[in-house]
């Protein structure tokens, strides 16, 4: 197994545990011991952290990736690189806490007269250490990722946070802990994980922080550049990622904000193969720029590309067959009504991951650029269509707004990577894809329920999931998907 298929594998073990934690506490654990309001709330304050942490980090996540390479030193010191991306991180976030301390009164302000604003004052500083935490830890995910070194830290931030937020909600159940007291138990789960990959750093001896040498400084102007392109990017991207969460507190209120944060993490599990493959390949793909192998490129474009959408189309198929046992599980008679709002972000999420590494061929590109120009226009409109779709549709208003958001974007990618670099991922395995996709849906829909959900789960997953498997196999969609289904049959048959 290559390095690539070593650390997807890895890291997808990694995230599916994480999953499944994240399924126990959005579906069980948060349905049962929290209101639809404070699920809402609790959405309410990742989003804005989030946000927050990715402009204080001025883009030097992406400035180690595509720098760090070329100033990579045996003495582990790399000429500073470690110190200059911690200071001016630190710098960035002092700048964006002073903002976010000044502008509190207007942003509380503008829902004074709703229950969920009082909330969000009264747990508004506690978005600050959250933030400080999640940046201080990406930095150092980002170097460890440099070194292919990334399936620890994955193991922190997808697991034992997401185990560490079962515990809290089960202190919840037992009347240990209240809302606010878990607030402040994440917080210092956060912090566990920020000590926890810096002992790991500190192991594996990733970097040592060190004077700034001469030759990184007389660069630190173009890093700053780039940072700031950056920046204006993945400011981007967490707007479009959050957007709708926050114009839906805007224009209904916490309950629909809970209700669609549910459905949106659900949906998520379609993103998570990608983001698996992802943490490897996007270091692949700088590596191939800075030997200018666009073969290279195209060959690892096209496999992400159809090994994402090809898991992608087999998680969302399971979960719409599934969409009764769905909502028995999420306990709460309200979801009902809403569920072709998990439809519309889930077909979102697929659209983004079926463009597989697009964005990033760009990004690591002298083009570069061109991103924050894209990304930028999708969050324009974004903003746009969520203004117009929300006030008209409501919750599926800011689903469609997503969805248009994600097909928007990725297919200017694909443009601009077609007639810019001639390179593009598609072929008739799509189409295929797409076909056994529907096959295997139209049993998992019109079979029968049985009684005890969960064997109609089991059921009708195993049905859905044979049929999926087994004609992406035989029509031989893709060589690494079935090279790594005959391993597992040769492991069952040697046993």
């Amino acid at each position: 197994m290559n390095l690539l298929k070593k650390q997807g594998f890895y890291n997808s073990i990694t995230l599916y545990v994480g999953t499944l934690l994240g399924f126990l506490n959005l579906i069980i654990l948060f349905q049962r011991y929290l209101q639809i309001e404070e699920i809402g709330y609790f959405s309410l304050l990742i989003a804005i952290s989030l946000l927050y942490t990715q402009l204080s980090l001025l883009g030097f996540g992406s400035v180690i990736t595509r720098y760090f390479p070329f100033y990579r030193s045996n003495d582990k010191k790399h000429g500073g690189f470690a110190t200059l991306t911690f200071l001016f991180a630190l710098i960035g976030f002092a700048i964006i806490t002073i903002g976010f301390i000044g502008l509190k009164q207007l942003i509380i302000g503008l829902h004074q007269e709703d229950k969920g604003s009082s909330l969000l004052n009264q747990y508004y500083y506690y978005i600050i250490p959250v933030a400080l935490f999640t940046m201080l830890f990406s930095i150092q995910e980002t170097f460890a990722r440099t070194t292919f070194h990334n399936i620890f830290p994955a193991f922190l931030r997808e697991v034992f946070l997401k185990l560490s937020t079962t515990v809290g909600i089960i202190l919840i159940g037992f009347n240990i802990l209240n809302f606010e007291g878990f607030i402040t138990y994440y917080v210092a789960a956060n912090l566990f994980i920020l000590l926890a990959i810096t002992w790991y750093i500190n192991k594996i001896n990733s970097y040592k922080l060190s004077p700034i040498e001469t030759a990184l400084k007389s660069q630190t102007k173009s890093m700053l550049k780039y940072g700031l392109y950056s920046t204006l990017a993945g400011g981007s991207v967490a707007l479009i990622q959050n957007l709708d969460i926050i114009f839906l507190k805007f224009f209904t209120d916490e309950k629909m904000v809970g209700i669609y944060s549910t459905f949106f993490g659900m949906a998520l599990v379609i993103s998570l193969p990608a983001k698996a493959l992802n943490t490897t390949s996007y270091q692949i793909i700088a590596e191939a720029w800075k030997n200018n192998d666009l073969q290279k490129i195209a060959k690892i474009y096209h496999k992400t590309s159809v090994v994402q959408f090809l898991i992608g189309c087999l998680l969302l198929v399971g979960l719409i067959a599934n969409w009764q046992n769905i909502l028995i599980l999420l306990h709460k008679p309200i979801y009902s009504s809403y569920f072709s709002v998990f439809v519309i972000i889930g077909l979102a999420f697929l659209a983004d991951i079926t463009g597989g590494l697009n964005g990033a061929i760009i990004s690591f590109s002298k083009n570069y650029k061109n991103v924050m120009y894209f990304l930028i226009s999708a969050a324009i409109l974004c903003v746009l269509l969520n203004i117009i779709l929300i006030p008209i549709y409501k919750l599926p208003g800011a689903a469609m707004a997503y969805l248009f958001t994600m097909i928007a974007l990725n297919f200017a990618y694909w443009l601009y990577n077609k007639v810019k670099f001639n390179l593009q991922p598609f072929d008739s395995s799509f189409i295929k894809i797409i076909i056994i996709s529907a096959v295997a849906l139209t049993p998992g829909i019109f079979l029968p329920k049985i009684d005890f959900y969960i064997l109609d789960i089991l059921f009708r997953s195993g049905l859905v999931g044979g049929i999926f498997v087994g004609l992406v196999y035989t029509m031989k969609i893709s060589a690494d998907i079935n090279e790594f289904l005959e391993q597992i049959i040769s492991k069952i048959k040697f046993r």
